[in-house]
């Protein structure tokens, strides 16, 4: 009898692991409409004149540095717009703006650039390109690029405009090759 027990526990026990692993849908896990303009950027500023010549100066104006900029998709996963967010790592600067998905272009007319409406930014000429960057290890990575300007910028008589500019994130630092 002990006998019979023991194997009708050991088969109640196994139709779990028999049953755990059906799948019940046929659904391929996808990305975003706009995934290959969406992403995580290490990008720097450089100050630029009407031209769109670089102005070299001695000190970075602001001490930024190389930062972080953000771009993601909004919640209607809509192909005609996306956000654009630094997170404070530079202006804090956080915006909707215009894409052509296609093209793999943005831009923005004037309008705030964040909750507070401390002040307008204008974004033109952005552009994704795949693999148009090289990363710390030199292997081809998508860029980014564009130009803004921001209505309460103390030193802007000295330039016209911010060039943004930089690569994809890799998650890998140069000493970890």
């Amino acid at each position: 009898m002990r006998k019979y027990i023991f194997i009708i526990a050991l088969s109640l026990l196994a139709i779990p692991v028999f049953t755990s692993c059906d799948t019940e849908t046929n659904e391929e896990p996808g990305g975003t409409a706009i995934e290959k303009m969406c992403g995580y950027w290490d990008v720097v500023y450089d100050y630029v004149d009407e031209a769109g010549n670089v102005i070299y100066t001695d000190e970075d104006v602001y001490g930024a540095g190389t930062v972080t900029v953000f771009t993601y998709n909004l919640a209607d996963n809509g192909t005609n717009y996306m956000w654009i967010d630094d997170q404070g790592t530079f202006w804090a600067y956080k915006m909707i703006v215009n894409i052509d998905y296609d093209k793999r272009t943005f831009w923005c007319e004037e309008k705030d650039y964040d909750a507070a409406g401390s002040g307008t930014a204008i974004i033109t000429d952005g552009k994704i390109i795949e693999n148009g960057g090289f990363n710390e290890h030199g292997k081809p990575t998508d860029s980014i690029s564009f130009y803004i300007s921001f209505s309460d910028d103390d030193y802007a008589a000295f330039y016209d405009r911010m060039w943004v500019h930089g690569v994809r994130h890799s998650g890998f630092s140069a000493d970890t090759e």
